[in-house]
């Protein structure tokens, strides 16, 4: 990381700081000018994910510093105080499109800190705000995450691919699907961040620690050993203003629709879905097919949704 690329990023996070985040300025993001940037630095360090480009109409185009920028920023504010070792603060703004749920975020920017690993289990039906943490974490670490669906591992996947990745956090969606194989391996590397396997032409021997973050629909699915290994948290489903907040801040601050579009969207799934990933699909679709259209086919098949 060049020195110049840390204070270009300290510029832009005082400018960004400054803003009222509930105006729309803050909402829409700022532009090149407002941080006194080119469009050529504003767009490489976009590039390197250290802006998320936030709204877009004809007439403006909004950004803001990515969560891995603001974990940037706050290790070089430890630095600066010889603290070494774990990031001292992670951005306000880290969790700041999931309503409620506050004192899981408390424990999860708590585990995102902690100097030894903890590991978060989040549990609750479809539809919740299960992966909206998840996304979160995963755009806060950047290159040192590894992710898995449950479902989709395959025998001894798990092993290889931690293995070869060496993350620093591994997120599962799903692990109540997860097969017998692999979370006896995940058992062990929760345990003591040591895993060993031999497989035809391969010995494995990984010392390595991480910091599991997982979802499941059903908790009391896994084995009581594999429970152990976690802090659960049982997440409650969003009431229906609850969801509309929702939808409209993940449509305007990540996908950069407009907040009179996601006002159109939410409005549209009022009372026909709690998955915000159907509102994420209709928002992607909209300029094709118009908003209502958009919304019926993100709507259908919602009967094996799962969040």
């Amino acid at each position: 990381m060049k020195e110049d690329t840390i204070e270009l990023l300290k510029r832009i996070a005082e400018a960004e700081d400054s803003t009222d985040p509930e105006s729309f300025r803050g909402m829409a993001g700022w532009r090149s000018r407002d941080v006194r940037l080119n469009a050529a630095t504003v767009n490489k360090l976009y590039m390197e994910g250290y802006l998320d480009d936030v709204y877009e109409s004809n007439k403006y185009h909004g950004y803001r510093l990515s969560p891995k920028a603001r974990l940037l920023l706050s290790a070089e504010a430890a630095a600066d105080s010889k603290q070494t070792g774990q990031v001292e603060s992670v951005p306000d703004r880290l969790f700041e499109d999931i309503v409620g749920h506050e004192e899981t975020k408390e424990l999860l920017q708590a585990c995102l800190l902690a100097e030894k690993p903890v590991h978060v289990l989040l549990d609750g039906p479809p539809a919740l705000a299960k992966s909206l943490f998840l996304w979160d974490i995963e755009r806060a670490a950047g290159g040192d995450v590894l992710w898995l669906v449950g479902s989709g591992t395959s025998k001894g996947g798990l092993w290889d691919r931690i293995g070869d990745v060496r993350p620093r956090f591994v997120l599962i969606d799903e692990l109540d699907k997860m097969n017998a194989s692999d979370t006896a391996g995940l058992l062990s590397m929760m345990e003591g961040g040591r895993l060993v396997r031999a497989k035809v032409g391969r010995e494995m021997s990984v010392t390595h620690e991480v910091r599991v973050v997982a979802a499941a629909n059903r908790a009391d699915l896994l084995s009581p050993e594999l429970r152990s290994r976690f802090i659960i948290r049982k997440l409650r489903a969003y009431s229906r203003e609850e969801y509309l907040t929702v939808v409209k801040g993940v449509l305007v601050r990540r996908e950069g629709t407009s907040p009179e579009l996601a006002e159109q969207i939410a409005t549209g799934l009022d009372g026909r879905t709690q998955d915000v990933r159907k509102a994420v699909y209709a928002g992607r679709l909209v300029s094709q097919l118009g908003v209502e259209k958009a919304i019926r086919f993100a709507l259908e098949g919602r009967g094996g949704e799962g969040v």
